[in-house]
């Protein structure tokens, strides 16, 4: 049985994105909500957490320092040291009832971001690759609410959850190029939202299913290989981490729970630690 425990109790109402820096060796989360970019260090247990100027969907490390916001109103590079944010393109500027979600980098340190409608009613999202030349390029359209995007450890797939329709998505990916092509239905959660994704050293999918209270683990064929059950009904994301990358840390949200069910699920919101007995891969940086 899978080893649980809630490492930062930051009450977050939507916590997102964990990243791990292997550079730094400690991890990072928002709080989309607030909103809130957080840091936990495993070794001296602290954590550290900024306000960032504009509320976000992701974010990614960026190799010379500093970080890559996918924020609301657009993507823009941000210094936790100073504070100081620049806007740098907003794809959505064309869709005011959008905004930016789900992102994550590829190895060639392009961040790919996808968007969602906020009243989630119509497929007005789009995926998009987000180069460090700073152009952006619309690389898929028709979705509700982009989540989960991942690749494999071998760089030739690419996953990505449409979140409405309780839908996990394979591509094709070409590294080299940067394309993504013939998208299919990897996976399809019973129940709850499939969320945050990663992809472990073998190649397996981890997905955090929202409403559901767990963490699942698909085979490269969709075979749906393991289900770990969280104290908490409202998962959001996973990535994995320690000095080893052997340990799961799962973010997690206290949206709309009851008076009665924040009671009853004290680590709602918190960041979860799990030693899963399987490893991951180096979080990729945004490379401009």
């Amino acid at each position: 049985m899978a080893s649980i425990t809630c490492v930062a109790h930051t009450a977050d109402v939507l916590g997102e994105v964990p990243i791990w820096s292997v550079r730094e060796q400690a991890l990072y989360w928002i709080d989309a909500f607030k909103p809130a970019l957080h840091r936990f260090d495993p070794a001296s247990r602290a954590v550290a957490s900024w306000t960032p100027p504009v509320k976000l969907g992701s974010f990614a490390l960026r190799t010379g320092g500093g970080m890559l916001l996918a924020s609301r109103d657009g993507i823009g590079l941000f210094d936790p040291a100073t504070g100081g944010f620049e806007l740098v393109c907003n794809p959505e500027s064309d869709r005011p009832n959008n905004l930016l979600n789900d992102g994550r980098c590829d190895r060639r340190g392009r961040f790919w971001v996808g968007s969602m409608d906020k009243m989630i009613q119509q497929p007005s999202a789009r995926l998009y690759r987000f180069d460090p030349d700073r152009s952006c390029h619309v690389m898929a359209d028709d979705i509700f609410l982009t989540n989960g995007i991942a690749f494999s450890p071998d760089d030739r797939t690419m996953y990505m959850a449409d979140s409405h329709h309780k839908t996990i998505y394979r591509y094709d990916f070409d590294l080299a190029a940067g394309s993504i092509t013939n998208r299919c239905v990897f996976a399809t959660s019973e129940i709850g939202l499939p969320d945050g994704a990663c992809v472990d050293r073998e190649g397996f999918l981890w997905i955090a299913q929202f409403d559901a209270g767990r963490v699942v683990r698909y085979a490269p064929d969709g075979r749906l290989d393991r289900t770990i059950a969280l104290p908490v009904s409202r998962p959001t994301a996973c990535t994995f981490g320690g000095a080893d990358l052997g340990t799961l840390f799962v973010t997690t949200a206290r949206l709309r729970l009851s008076e009665a069910e924040r009671v009853v699920q004290p680590d709602a919101g918190g960041l979860l630690a799990i030693e899963v007995g399987v490893t991951g891969l180096p979080e990729p940086e945004f490379a401009g």
